[in-house]
């Protein structure tokens, strides 16, 4: 008789205070032995007296029902790590002037416009800003001169480079800088404002930060707002 995932699960010495991602890892172990077993019985069996198929699917389906738990485990984990002290610590940002590692920003009206930060890794003797919008479309390009190393913004008012105002939406900044050697420079990206609320999106924590949406982790710095 074929050996059955329960069968060999009770065999093997489980802790008490395991995690989900150890769970899964000797589940997945498991499973591999599992198979071999199955494999090496279904190669040897007799064939007068064939595997009952419908003992080893229903072993397939227990191990599945076992895996789905763990997830089910690691997505709560993950839930309750963000918890608590987490969203406490983000619930307290809010008020607070914030620098963030996004290069994501929203116009809320046609018409108007956003802003962005970024950081140079170095001198630049040319840094080229492009826009694009949700689609991937380039809307805007801006080419910089002599730029020095560290933090600089930009500042866009929202019009294509076709002088037409971009309807609302999200805008993505991307900048290619490299020096007089024609090295590319690391840049950085930032959007910077005051956080208006946090909450929970998709098991993580989420600042509104002026008109944008940022992960609570891309968090880079923050400060009392100004008076």
């Amino acid at each position: 008789m074929a050996t059955s995932i329960t069968d060999y699960l009770s065999t093997q010495s489980t802790p008490t205070n395991t995690t989900a991602a150890a769970g899964s890892t000797g589940l997945a172990s498991t499973y591999e032995t599992f198979l071999s077993l199955l494999t090496a019985q279904i190669k040897n069996q007799d064939p007068l007296s064939p595997m009952d198929t419908t003992e080893w699917t229903n072993q397939l389906v227990q191990y599945t029902s076992v895996e789905q738990q763990l997830k089910s485990n690691e997505y709560l984990a993950t839930i309750a790590n963000q918890g608590g002290d987490s969203m406490t610590t983000a619930v307290n940002y809010i008020g607070k002037d914030v620098s963030a590692e996004h290069d994501t920003a929203t116009i809320t009206a046609s018409g108007s416009g956003t802003s962005w930060d970024y950081k140079l890794d170095g001198n630049v003797a040319n840094t080229l800003l492009t826009v694009k919008n949700s689609n991937g479309d380039i809307v805007y390009t801006k080419s910089i001169e002599n730029e020095t190393q560290g933090s600089h913004s930009f500042e866009w008012d929202g019009k294509g480079s076709n002088g037409k105002a971009m309807p609302a939406g999200d805008y993505t900044l991307s900048v290619t800088a490299k020096n007089t050697a024609g090295t590319e420079i690391n840049s950085t990206v930032m959007v910077k404002g005051t956080v208006k609320s946090a909450e929970y999106e998709d098991g993580e924590i989420i600042l509104t930060i002026g008109n944008n949406r940022v992960p609570f982790y891309k968090i880079l710095s923050v400060k009392q707002a100004a008076a």
